[in-house]
């Protein structure tokens, strides 16, 4: 077992895989850039080192410093959370020439499920349902036009090294696809430095239904549930929760033996997440996979009792995944709010600021809060919004619910703006309630119909 490692991240993700470690009896390397001296992540960590500057491309996406604070620090392993470098593959591939462990997959699987386009090809292979859409990357308008003729629009233009939101266009008509493809291919070369885009048909109205699965370097692969992601606004995730209502017990195992599946098909190892889209009669669809912890892993935890941050630094060092599928037992149901420093009054426009007062919700079983917030703290304007995860755990759905609204109308977070009311509101609309939501219903039906309270 490692006796040291660096966390290449921030915030409530950097905070949690801090804990795990201490946990498990693992010393700890935070970094930092300059905008995060006072994180809660470099109080917590047994040691912490500034690696450049606030924008994130001279500090947390600065691979060379990155591995300079691994290496003074003769840090065994790097964990890069989720977001910034989890999902690059030459890093990836540079900690292990520098015999560094990445807390992840290979670069080599990180490359192969990264391209989108190479992803889908490798899912067919292994009979796992795709999307209809392009066989390939689309080589211009007049390729993209010919191909949305024949599977018939809406269609969804994607970038192949896509993520984020970025590089993504609903196209309704022929009229309109030139100018959304031109536009997404080149905020997806400035993103990603890849400008390839494909093309799928829109499943809608659609269920984003994703697995969790982990894998070891012995070919042992196996699933750990699904969790349902579909209210989401602009193709970002809002809230989670675990099980989904609209899968009953045959078309769970079915979810779950693709995601296996697919998994295998690029000898997966350590943590990630086949997400599918789910269509009206029930058909599933291979979206993309996720080669790293996900935001939303907690509503895993809560539901299974694995700890998927400890798991994944046991199968980086070589141990064997003790567990077997039989081995994996579902229990009640679990949801997680993300709780971002955004106004919702103002088109969602960020909320940075110093944390004046500060109440987090407690008490009670099935309540975590997953975050690195404090009082006194300065959020700053540089990085991703969310700042917590507010995670409920309930014998049903309904108590879970009901934990939840709870819990959001106990969050106090004086000096800055937060989504919680907007949550809370959310969490207590008759569709959220009933489970009768999609991939539309946030930014369709709800947005247009809530206003904030005066």
């Amino acid at each position: 077992m490692f006796t040291k490692v660096l966390i290449a991240n921030r915030g409530e993700i950097a905070v949690r895989i801090i804990r795990a470690c201490r946990e498990m009896g693992i010393a700890t390397v935070a970094v930092y850039s300059e905008a995060d001296r006072e994180a809660l992540h470099t109080q917590l960590a047994d040691e912490a080192i500034c690696i450049g500057p606030a924008k994130a491309t001279d500090s947390y996406l600065n691979i060379q410093q990155v591995l300079s604070a691994a290496i003074v620090t003769n840090a065994q392993a790097i964990h890069p959370g989720f977001g910034f470098l989890s999902e690059n593959s030459r890093f990836a591939s540079m900690c292990e020439e520098l015999n560094i462990t990445f807390i992840g997959p290979k670069g080599a699987t990180i490359d192969a499920m990264g391209n989108k386009i190479n992803a889908r090809t490798l899912m067919l292979e292994a009979n796992v349902p795709v999307i209809p859409g392009s066989d390939g990357a689309v080589a211009n308008v007049e390729e993209a036009l010919k191909i949305a003729e024949e599977i018939g629009y809406p269609v969804m233009l994607k970038a192949a090294a896509g993520g984020g939101g970025k590089g993504i266009r609903k196209v309704l008509t022929a009229e309109e696809l030139p100018q959304h493809f031109q536009s997404a291919s080149s905020e997806a070369l400035a993103a990603f430095g890849n400008g390839d885009m494909y093309l799928e048909k829109i499943v809608y109205p659609a269920r984003h239904i994703e697995v969790q699965i982990l894998g070891d370097a012995f070919g042992n692969i196996i699933h750990l549930g699904e969790r349902d992601c579909s209210l989401q606004r602009n193709n970002q995730k809002v809230l989670e929760e675990s099980p989904s209502v609209v899968i009953g017990k045959q078309k769970r195992q079915d979810l779950g033996a693709a995601a296996v599946r697919a998994a295998q098909a690029v000898k997966y190892q350590n943590a990630g997440t086949i997400e599918f889209l789910m269509d009206e009669a029930g058909d599933f669809y291979f979206m993309e996979m996720n080669t790293r912890i996900q935001v939303e892993h907690p509503v895993t935890e809560m539901v299974t009792g694995v700890d998927l941050v400890k798991k994944q630094i046991e199968i980086a060092a070589g141990l064997p995944l003790e567990l077997q599928q039989a081995d994996i037992c579902f229990s009640g149901h679990a949801i997680e709010c993300r709780i971002n420093a955004e106004n919702p009054a103002f088109n969602f426009a960020p909320s940075p600021g110093k944390i004046k007062n500060l109440l987090l919700p407690s008490g009670g079983m099935g309540l975590r809060v997953d975050s690195a917030m404090y009082s006194g703290y300065t959020i700053p304007p540089y990085y991703d919004s969310m700042i917590a995860k507010v995670i409920v755990h309930g014998e049903s759905r309904f108590e879970a619910l009901m934990k939840m609204q709870r819990a959001l109308s106990e969050l106090v977070t004086e000096g800055v703006v937060t989504n919680a009311e907007f949550q809370l509101d959310l969490i207590s609309h008759p569709q959220v309630l009933a489970g009768d939501y999609d991939t539309a219903f946030l930014q369709e039906t709800f947005l247009p119909n809530w206003s904030p309270e005066d």
